[in-house]
């Protein structure tokens, strides 16, 4: 049985509620910045533009979606981590934040990649 804290769903709604929820539209507003952006550089390789300028543009894009990462890794640990952090502290089983924390470092890991 898995004592990881898990995002609850909402009664109002039965969504469930992460770390990142109060920012969800501006995560998805910049998703949608960065869709565009590639959907610019999948153009310019179309109209056989110059490959710096692709590369330039693919880079901007690159870096865009770095910044979401982050911001998703930094809600996941003020959230997720915290939660599982203070359930260690209330039950005294350090399972889930160890497994968060393992989590994150797998996040982490494939980011640095």
């Amino acid at each position: 049985m898995s004592t990881a804290i898990e995002a609850q769903p909402d009664p109002a709604d039965g969504h469930a509620h992460h770390g990142y929820s109060p920012d969800k539209d501006a995560y998805l507003k910049r998703l949608r910045r960065i869709e565009g952006q590639v959907r610019g550089i999948s153009r310019m390789v179309d109209e056989d533009q110059y490959c710096i300028d692709i590369l330039t543009q693919v880079a901007a894009a690159t870096k865009a979606l770095h910044a979401v990462s982050l911001g998703l890794l930094e809600d996941h640990m003020g959230h997720c981590v915290a939660d599982a952090a203070r359930e260690a502290r209330d039950t005294g089983n350090d399972e889930a934040v160890q497994a968060k924390v393992a989590e994150a470092t797998a996040a982490i890991a494939r980011l640095m990649r």
